[in-house]
Order: structure tokens, then C-alpha cells, then sequence
């Protein structure tokens, strides 16, 4: 019986999960492997009857430059119950399965981890290898290299991004847009920046303060009010939906959201409008300040989740797919596939990357002290400052509690 290969992907969709499966298949099959799909993520390897298809070449090269993801997806996380009742051993003798190669994000690879070591304490050993993928670009990859589906996801997102900052300044509106990034804020820092966004809110600002709903609030209103001092009564901001995860119990009741939890632990911010909620209380602190409100809600999160990729998105997961193919040969398991800008293949091992006493992998955060970050702050973002306060009086009781570098607590740049 031929070896065969069994790929899976995991959590949400991101661009290029086809472009990973398609390029991980034509490698394989053209060195005489049989590539075996598996939909639903984990839930085929804890049932008796699997959901699979074999790829083969004529599939994978349609489906390689498509958005979505052929395989169907699931959250599903195995419980240890799950692997002493559940598990689906015969899938992987059967079949002759040598290699999993999981598609996913850090909790895919971890459950990847526990499969590969389920079989070899029942003497079956079999290699696992990870595709990081998240729009969010907060897996811990090396400096300078981006999860595969981010600049897809941001392109979408900046295309969206433009034609709403064109509406309001045709309508003089301001829109408040919610990106997504459960932990990190790249999405929307990467959007908001591609169209020149008055004001832009994402978690790692919050480094030097507790985070509150005052507080973005306050950055918000201190942007719409800086914009009237300039003659521009329009604008947009963009919101990480992250912001939810730094704020306490008693700040998330107070911003009126009720969430639910998905298998992982992590809150189901797709279920919610991001958006709406802070447009609401955007809209009330105006009417509070006698400013009439001028404000939309709009949410940026699974219109970019589907798209297209974009052509460096569609390069690099053919090689992180090649790449599955090298490091298998070379005899690597348990780690992540590494493409860097040089298009070379690496090994990262989820054990470097996890943290040691929780076991998970931290997020890569923006880096709010870059050179890239500070030049967007200080020549793109308009708010209030020392010098505005005289003229914002005609707006806001106490000017100064709307000045960014005071309600983010960062010391004040020298000109």
C-alpha cells in the first residue's frame, strides 16, 4: 500500500488555505503519495466514519488559487475523554498514513502535538507538520514574516477601508469600523494605516494604562474633535476587536456585551457587532458633549476571511506547501513549517514557541514603539494636543482628558 498524507485544517478560514492544500497535494502526489483530506477538522479522526476525499492532481491544481478552504473547517478540540473513547486509530493503519500536515492556527498545531504523541505511546508513530494561518498575524513567526491569509485579509480590508473613508468625506460622516484580532491588533493597524484613518485603537496602545471604555472612547471623540479644529467634519476610526479581550469583567458589562465562549475558551467575538457597541457609545458621549453625532457602524471581519489571495499570499503558501514536503523528508516532526523572505524552509517547534508553564503560545503583538508605529501616530493620526487646547474648549469641558498622550499615559514626543 502506498504511504499516504493526511491533511486537516482548523479554526477559521484565512486566504491561501486552498493554495497550502493544493501545493502540499501536487508535491506529494508527484513523489508517488496518496493525499488524503479530511474535512471538519479533528472531528474525523473521533468518529468512526470520517468525512475524506483523496485529492488528486487535476483537484488540487483547481482549487489552489481559490479563496475559502476546500476541507471543511471546525473548532473541535478534543478532550482527553475524546482521545481514550473516540479516537480513530484505524484511520491511520488503514490507510497507511505517514504524515499529518494540520492547517491552522496555534491551537490546531497544539492538538496536532497530542495526536502525533497518542500514537507513538501506542507504537504507531506517525510525523506531524503545522501551516501557521491567521489573519490575525499574531503567531510568533520571525520579525518580518507574516502569517499566510494577513495581507490577503488586509488588502480586502483596506480596499473596504478606502471606499468608506471616500463615503464619509463625500457625506461628511464618520464611520467607526471594528477589525478583526482577538489578541493582536495587527489587521487593524495595517488597514487603518493603508487609508490614512484619523484615529486607530488597538490593544498594544494600552501598555503604560489600564484599558477602559472611557479611555477609547476618549481617543475617538478627541480625533472627531481634532478633525473640526482643522475644517474636516468627517473621518473614520478602526477599532481592534482585541480591545474586548484586555478589558475587565466590570468594563465588559459596562459596554453592555454579553459574550459567548467558543471550545477553545476564547470569547465568540464573530457572534457580536464590535462596531455597533462602540459606535453607541461614541454617538452618547457626543450628545453628552453637546457635539451632534454624525457616526456609522461598520465591521470588518468575515468579508475578508474568503477573498481571493492576493499574489504574495498565493507564493507563499505554495512554498510553505513545498516547504511540508522537505522538512517531511528530512525527517522533522512536531513543528511548524518557516518560510523566510529569502524563500527558505526551517523547522519552528511548538516548543519554543510555547510558553513553559501554560504551555500556549503567546501572540505576537504590535510593536507600538517601532519606528513604523510612532511615524503613523505622529503624522497620520490627528488628536488633541497641548496646542489645541484653547480652541477645543468650544467642544470639550476639560480638553486636556482627551489628549492622546495623557489618556494613553506615554510620554510626550519631542518635534
Amino acid at each position: 500500500m502506498r504511504e499516504a498524507v493526511a491533511i486537516l485544517t482548523g479554526g477559521g478560514p484565512a486566504p491561501g488555505m486552498n493554495s497550502v492544500i493544493g501545493s502540499v497535494a501536487k508535491t506529494f502526489l508527484q513523489n508517488g503519495y496518496r493525499v488524503i483530506g479530511l474535512h471538519e477538522g479533528y472531528t474525523g479522526l473521533f468518529t468512526e466514519n470520517p468525512r475524506t476525499v483523496d485529492l488528486d492532481y487535476m483537484l488540487a491544481d483547481d482549487i489552489f488559487n481559490r479563496g475559502g478552504s476546500y476541507l471543511k473547517m471546525s473548532r473541535f478540540k478534543p478532550t482527553d475523554e475524546n482521545f481514550k473513547k473516540d479516537f480513530n486509530i484505524d484511520f491511520f493503519v488503514k490507510n497507511n498514513v505517514k504524515l499529518l500536515v494540520t492547517i491552522g492556527g496555534d491551537d490546531t498545531a497544539s492538538t496536532a502535538n497530542r495526536v502525533a504523541k497518542f500514537l507513538r505511546d501506542r507504537d504507531y508513530h506517525i510525523a506531524n507538520i503545522h501551516v501557521p494561518k491567521t489573519i490575525d498575524n499574531d503567531l510568533p513567526l520571525p520579525v518580518g514574516s507574516p502569517t499566510f491569509g494577513y495581507e490577503s485579509a488586509k488588502d480586502q480590508g483596506a480596499a473596504i477601508g478606502r471606499t468608506l473613508y471616500v463615503d464619509a468625506r463625500t457625506s461628511e460622516n464618520w464611520f467607526i469600523v471594528a477589525a478583526m484580532g482577538r489578541s493582536a491588533g495587527h489587521l487593524a493597524f495595517g488597514i487603518g494605516t493603508a487609508c490614512h484613518y484619523p484615529m486607530i485603537v488597538i490593544p498594544e496602545m494600552f501598555n503604560k494604562t489600564e484599558i477602559t471604555v472611557d479611555k477609547i472612547v476618549a481617543l475617538v471623540v478627541s480625533s472627531i474633535v481634532k478633525r473640526k479644529l482643522m475644517n474636516m467634519d468627517y473621518g473614520a476610526a478602526i477599532i481592534s476587536e482585541g480591545v474586548f479581550h484586555n478589558l475587565s469583567q466590570e468594563e465588559i458589562a459596562k459596554a453592555g456585551v454579553q459574550f459567548t465562549y467558543d471550545a477553545h475558551g476564547h470569547p465568540e467575538l464573530g457572534k457580536i457587532s464590535k462596531a455597533h457597541v462602540f459606535n453607541a457609545l461614541i454617538e452618547k458621549k457626543l450628545l453628552e458633549l453637546g457635539i451632534k453625532p454624525r457616526v456609522r457602524p461598520v465591521e470588518i471581519g468575515y468579508e475578508v476571511r474568503c477573498q481571493t489571495p492576493v499574489a504574495f499570499d498565493l507564493v507563499y503558501c505554495s512554498l510553505l506547501g513545498m516547504g511540508v514536503y522537505k522538512l517531511y523528508r528530512e525527517g522533522a516532526t512536531g513543528c511548524m513549517v518557516y518560510v523566510n523572505p529569502a524563500g527558505e524552509v526551517s523547522p519552528l517547534y511548538l516548543k519554543d514557541l510555547q510558553d513553559p508553564e501554560t504551555g500556549k503560545i503567546p501572540p505576537r503583538l504590535v510593536d507600538v514603539n517601532s519606528n513604523e508605529v510612532q511615524s503613523v501616530i505622529r503624522h497620520i493620526l490627528n488628536f488633541i494636543t497641548p496646542d489645541d487646547y484653547d480652541r477645543a474648549k468650544a467642544y470639550l469641558p476639560n480638553p486636556e482628558e482627551y489628549d492622546f498622550y495623557r489618556i494613553l499615559n506615554w510620554k510626550r514626543p519631542k518635534h
